[in-house]
């Protein structure tokens, strides 16, 4: 074999791709599939930081938390077969949170294919209708092509989700072979007319709102879009679990459009006469089913900004429809005359006052209040702090009671999956290891991913885990009191010990059982080195802010 220093093996040239392309964070659960690759990234240790994982499930999620993070496209690898299935969990909460990233998925070889070999997947079968591009690189000389490509295509239009499969014996294979330029993500801007007419139908308003959403958001953005907001005197939505993309404590926050909206917001939106909805696509969750706005033609004049083409008109046929960027529009909206006197002053202070009073603790069965703990959270962390969760109805309670009051400080699931949280706080420790990160799970969405507190332990990240348990998976539990009252089955959890299971990963537990104390056991956790988990016991009455489950059995009961 040649010992040409300007040979490369495939698994070099792929690492040093990642390497041209800005990757200083890889998530991996290592397999023999990409071993050459394995080996690369070994000697770009120094540039590229891989963190490994229990799971490949949880590796692609904290990929897919991390681009949330950055903007950069999170790059995950794992192996065939088993790996790629488990892994697919992220690509699916990536495509649905149009999230950018990449899965690397080691497959057979190529005088393998198609003879169901150990562990083989078809990548392409799996995954075509889930990312944006799937592809496998059989042949070498254009894996720097491929990357390339998978850069561009996963930050464009709307961003998400990209697979490629990589052959044993391409990464083992010696080349040489030129990298290419770094990615260069491509903006779509709004014209100078687009810009003019949105400014002529805020001026022909009475009673408009704004909508925030979607992916392509950055810091600058958010705070562009807020200078428009307060231009323009707009009450401002924002789509679910994406709270954080204009501050909860601002004046012309209006609360957030999802699951648990509050009736008296939902009452606003429709009494709305225009809708701006800015990156949102305005999907199931944030409308209600859809018949919050009114499909396809909506009550309102309805504005809709959104990167990719492909949504525009999708479901809802806009009256104007932009075709740009988040950081392009916010830019250009933010530069347009406001009018001097707005007809909507009072619309606006009426928007900001209902979502306020959404804020005030309620009560709740038992001797712990989720909403009095939020509360407590909301004044004692700080601003920047993250808080993650996954998906279950211990959420409505975070997503109602605390305040967002920066870019990126929520990572949450779109997508509504459960187990998200684990990974997403381990992620967030590490790109932000200056900032205090929370992490809210169910009992039920907590041991999805438990295993990852091993993963948190060995990279000493100093996390908070919120343990909220009542003994089941209540979101399903309170769906079966609503069609099949009474008729309880497979929902009841028997759990382990939380506090006790997290000191045997070397993380200090705690229990708590009454609101009274859980500030003194925060205070703890807050000065713990190694990070804590905090498990709240909640009666299993409490099912949501604003009902019971003896509520909804006897509702349902009446209704027959």
């Amino acid at each position: 074999m040649s010992r040409d220093s300007s040979l490369r093996s495939g698994g070099q040239i792929l690492i040093d791709a990642l390497k041209v392309h800005g990757v200083d964070h890889a998530f991996c659960v290592p397999g023999e599939s990409f071993l050459p690759a394995l080996d690369a990234l070994h000697g770009a240790r120094d540039v590229i930081r891989t963190v490994i994982c229990r799971q490949e499930g949880a590796a692609a999620h904290m990929a897919e938390a991390y681009a949330k993070l950055t903007g950069k496209p999170g790059i995950c690898l794992v192996t065939r077969g088993p790996g790629a299935t488990n892994a697919s969990i992220g690509v699916h909460t990536a495509a649905q949170d149009s999230t950018p990233m990449i899965l690397l998925v080691g497959q057979v070889g190529t005088g393998l294919l198609e003879r169901q070999a150990w562990q083989e997947i078809d990548v392409r079968a799996m995954f075509g209708s889930m990312a944006k591009w799937v592809t496998q690189i059989d042949h070498l000389a254009r894996l720097p092509e491929m990357m390339s490509r998978a850069f561009h295509t996963a930050v464009s239009g709307r961003p998400g989700p990209v697979v490629i499969g990589l052959p044993e014996d391409v990464l083992y294979q010696k080349l040489e072979v030129e990298d290419t330029r770094p990615f260069l993500p491509v903006q779509p801007q709004p014209g100078p007319a687009d810009m003019q007419r949105l400014r002529e139908m805020l001026g022909e308003a009475r009673k408009p709102f704004l909508i925030l959403g979607g992916g392509g958001w950055n810091a600058r953005a958010c705070s562009d879009i807020q200078a428009f907001s307060e231009r323009f005197h707009l009450p401002v939505g924002t789509a679910f679990r994406r709270q954080d993309l204009f501050d909860n404590t601002h004046p012309n926050y209006a609360g957030d459009i999802g699951v648990g909206i509050s009736e008296r917001l939902a009452a606003r939106i429709r009494e709305a006469d225009l809708i701006i909805a800015v990156g949102a696509r305005l999907g199931e969750t944030t409308t209600a089913g859809y018949p919050l706005l009114g499909v396809p033609n909506m009550h309102a004049r309805f504005i809709h900004v959104h990167p990719d083409i492909g949504e525009l008109g999708k479901v809802y046929r806009p009256e104007l429809a932009i075709n740009a960027s988040m950081e392009a529009f916010a830019e250009a909206a933010g530069r347009l005359d406001a009018p001097t006197e707005p007809a909507w002053t009072e619309w606006l202070r009426e928007s900001n006052a209902d979502y306020r009073a959404t804020l005030a603790p309620t009560p709740m069965p038992g001797e712990l209040n989720l909403s009095e703990v939020i509360a407590h959270l909301r004044e004692r962390l700080p601003a920047d702090a993250i808080v993650t969760n996954g998906a279950g109805n211990y959420t409505g309670w975070i997503h109602r009671f605390y305040t967002y009051r920066g870019f990126r400080t929520q990572l949450a699931p779109a997508s509504g999956v459960m187990g998200y949280g684990i990974p997403a706080a381990c992620a967030a420790a590490l790109v932000h290891p200056g900032r205090r990160v929370i992490c809210f799970a169910g009992d039920g969405c907590f041991l999805m991913n438990s295993q990852e507190l091993a993963t948190a332990r060995q990279y000493g990240l100093p996390i908070i885990f919120i343990v909220v348990n009542n003994g089941m998976y209540g979101s399903i539990r309170m769906h079966q009191e609503i069609h099949y009252p009474g008729r309880v089955f497979g929902t009841t959890l028997e759990n382990p010990d939380f506090a006790a299971l997290a000191a045997a990963y070397g993380i200090e537990g705690h229990t708590v059982a009454r609101t009274a104390d859980f500030a003194a056991c925060f205070e703890k956790a807050l000065d713990s080195p190694c990070g804590a988990l905090i498990e709240l016991r909640i009666d299993p009455e409490a099912i949501t802010p604003r009902t019971t489950l003896s509520a909804l059995r006897r509702k349902s009961e009446q209704r027959g």
